[in-house]
């Protein structure tokens, strides 16, 4: 296959599968003799192409997976087509609990509640049904806790590719 079917293959499967996709994902689909470098230069190549001609929808990188989405200078638009999807807005303690998660993460519920010193059921679910946190396993300790992690859902409200761009705590910490 030549490059440029290429480039269009992993353009229409970023379309049709709608959720972050990884490199090695995308090389096993096209089933070729690719390196991972050659299918992250043609994912440059689309990103680039996208900002260049500030067309309607675009390709982020959340951590080490690509995503195909609406360019954020349109999303008014699609959201007059849409039907919104009315998300609870997050209560002091709800972000409280969130910005814990994913500064300690993983972490479990007891861990969180010693952080915050109070009960932390309801908020974890809340996050949970935002996905914004999920459970990520369990520890191999007495009564096999739930460790969660935060969501690429979480990486997308914050607009940032990886929890290492999140801001450094130890700024505040010494404030």
């Amino acid at each position: 296959m030549r490059r440029d079917e290429i480039k269009n293959i992993i353009e229409a499967i970023m379309f049709a599968y709608s959720e972050p996709i990884s490199i090695k994902d995308l090389n096993n689909a096209i089933n070729e003799e690719l390196s991972s470098k050659e299918i992250e230069i043609m994912l440059n190549s689309l990103i680039e192409d996208y900002k260049e001609n500030n067309r309607g929808i675009q390709i982020i990188k959340l951590q080490d997976k690509y995503q195909m989405c609406t360019n954020k200078d349109y999303a008014e638009f699609v959201k007059n087509i849409l039907e919104p999807k009315r998300k609870k807005t997050l209560s002091q303690a709800t972000l409280e609990t969130l910005t814990i998660i994913a500064y300690k993460q993983p972490i479990t519920k007891v861990e969180i509640e010693e952080i915050r010193g109070v009960k932390s059921d309801k908020v974890v679910q809340t996050l949970l049904e935002n996905d914004l946190i999920y459970e990520a396993g369990r520890l191999d300790k007495i009564g096999k806790p739930i460790i969660y992690k935060t969501t690429n859902e979480f990486l997308k409200l914050l607009n940032i590719e990886k929890l290492e761009d999140l801001p450094s705590i130890e700024k505040y910490e010494n404030e």
